[in-house]
């Protein structure tokens, strides 16, 4: 079995070096991913210069492109976001609208380009919308072609309208540490088998 690559969007308002909490869970789903023998590498969007549009290049030193190659090139794709006033990040809706590009694009048997590669969702805050936001995204990302494991979306919130974040935590609570586990097994699963079996062509 040829071994599979995973990438992780982050989708934090926050740039780097600063600590970030989705960031955080993304590094917990890679590590899962890692125990299945997956090669992951991780980045945080903020820290691109991508630009806004629907296009696969915007030009003028549009950034996108090149996270598109590597998006391209991988299995699996981990999408963690923060909640942020009940929604995904407008980053993570950037990203979604970058990849609205790929409707247009297929491989040399006519098939949408995203087809054959697993997308999860991670989703972090203090606040209500766990389940919306994740339901956001994972539309999104299977309507571009993207195809979604068993339970694979995962999420801690805390204590709402409080200050205690994903990173501010002593270690992963079980039940999280329980659901990434599964949604990497998951995804590990349903990569190998479109892998060995792609979706029919046209």
């Amino acid at each position: 079995m040829t071994d599979l690559s995973a990438i992780a969007l982050v989708c934090t308002l926050t740039p780097s070096p600063e600590p970030s909490s989705s960031e955080l869970m993304a590094h917990h789903i890679l590590d899962q991913l890692k125990e299945y023998g997956v090669e992951s590498s991780l980045v945080r969007v903020v820290d691109y210069d991508v630009r806004h549009g629907v296009l696969t290049d915007m030009g003028d030193g549009d950034e996108w492109p090149a996270l598109r190659q590597r998006i391209l090139a991988a299995d699996i794709l981990i999408l963690s976001t923060p909640i942020w006033m009940g929604h995904p990040s407008s980053v993570a809706q950037q990203v979604l609208e970058r990849l609205d590009a790929e409707l247009s694009e297929t491989d040399e048997q006519g098939r949408p380009i995203l087809y054959g590669k697993v997308a999860v969702v991670a989703v972090v805050g203090n606040e209500d919308g766990a389940h919306k936001t994740i339901a956001d995204m994972m539309q999104g990302l299977n309507d571009v072609g993207f195809t979604l494991p068993a339970q694979g979306g995962t999420y801690w919130v805390g204590e709402a309208m409080q200050t205690v974040d994903f990173k501010d935590l002593d270690q992963v609570p079980k039940p999280v540490a329980s659901t990434n586990a599964g949604l990497a097994r998951n995804a590990v699963h349903l990569a190998r088998m479109l892998r060995e079996q792609q979706y029919p062509a046209k």
